[in-house]
């Protein structure tokens, strides 16, 4: 027996289902509403780096290694930037050589335990890409919300919406297609951000209470000069997105949507983020019933995380069946009851809020193709 499961039998045996279930909850809040940069998601380990030279990384064979695209190679004090598989070199039969791209921040070496992660650049577009750029506040029911604006020539605006386990960072990969472009963009930090105002809980609600700090961006940029917004999250920031097009006062003035790998099946989703901090797989129906408690949510109502019966604008859908998050059924249904509305991006070899890892030149084209009858 594991060791989480021998002492989540212990609690119960000693205190009781009825206090072991609160204190699952405590735990779920805790943990599984709170994802982290730092954590691996479902179906991702931490890689061992075995060698490094200027253009080539060795790193343990894993499914996670071999994926295809461009990924943020993170771990301790360190940062770099890895591309595709590079065949045809000699490694040993554990490992797989990949293309380095750079190496951001600290030194790689043998060693090295790091987390293949869809947050390629860090820092802010300025220093990392080379695009002007502001920092503004925006007022939000809890406070200012940090952001950066970068400017562009157009008066549609694109409101960019980052999901669970990442930060504000992780729209800077989209940032240099969209300024070739010439379209402004706006990327949001929303709250239990850092830097951003907390809540009491300081959990995720899975975008059911944080799209109204995207409500608060779009009144934002409609107040400084965008005609209309175009909003494009990944993950939960895909719901809010979702959220703010069918709840918003504004919603007339939002002209599509752009959606990676948006969180339908919340209940899906609050399974797999308490499995990947393994916590006992027969504790999860106490995980789902706390989390309900914690966030308010209906978890056990998943296909009304958003209707879709009740989308009114132009909507592009990436997603891919090795999402491990989010589950792709949710996205395909979701799409296939709004064909009028919905383009389904389908993206295999992908992990949760990563299409774009997976294949630029494809997600860029997709992009180019929907956003330009919106521009």
């Amino acid at each position: 027996m594991r060791l989480g499961t021998a002492a989540a039998v212990a609690a119960i045996t000693v205190i009781g289902a009825g206090a072991a279930a609160v204190a699952v909850g405590r735990y779920a809040s805790d943990i599984a509403l709170k994802p982290s940069p730092d954590q691996p998601f479902p179906g991702d380990s931490r890689l061992t780096v075995h060698s490094a030279t200027e253009e080539r990384i060795a790193l343990t064979r894993s499914l996670a290694s071999l994926r295809p695209g461009t990924y943020g190679l993170t771990g301790s004090g360190c940062h770099a930037v890895i591309g595709d598989v590079v065949h045809g070199v000699p490694h040993p039969a554990d490992a797989v050589v990949r293309r380095l791209v750079r190496v951001t921040h600290g030194t790689l070496g043998p060693g090295n335990r790091m987390l293949l992660t869809p947050q390629v650049h860090i820092g802010n577009p300025r220093d990392a890409l080379g695009l002007d750029c502001a920092d503004v506040d925006i007022p939000g029911e809890l406070g200012p919300l940090p952001a950066w604006f970068v400017p562009g020539v157009r008066d549609t605006w694109v409101i960019t919406a980052h999901g669970l386990g990442t930060t504000r960072e992780h729209p800077m990969v989209v940032m240099p297609f969209l300024h070739r472009h010439r379209l402004p963009v706006l990327a949001l930090s929303y709250r239990n951000d850092p830097g951003a105002p907390r809540t009491a809980d300081g959990i995720n609600h899975l975008g059911d209470t944080e799209w109204r700090d995207l409500d608060a961006a779009i009144r934002y940029a409609l107040r400084y000069g965008a005609h209309d917004v175009v909003l494009h999250g990944w993950s939960t920031g895909a719901t809010m997105a979702l959220r703010a097009a069918t709840h918003s006062a504004l919603r007339d003035r939002i002209s599509g949507l752009v959606l990676d790998s948006p969180v339908l099946d919340r209940n899906a989703t609050v399974r797999a983020l308490a499995g990947a901090r393994r916590i006992p797989r027969a504790l999860l129906p106490l995980v789902v019933r706390a989390a309900e408690g914690s966030t308010g949510l209906p978890l056990d109502h998943p296909a009304y995380a958003v209707d879709p019966d009740e989308l009114e604008i132009p909507t592009l859908l990436f997603h891919g069946p090795d999402d491990r998050i989010a589950p792709w059924t949710a996205s395909r249904s979701f799409a296939a009851r709004r064909a009028d509305l919905v383009t389904l991006q389908p993206v295999p070899h992908a992990p949760h809020a990563a299409m774009w890892n997976a294949d630029p030149s494809g997600y860029e084209e997709a992009l180019r193709r929907f956003l330009t009858p919106l521009m």
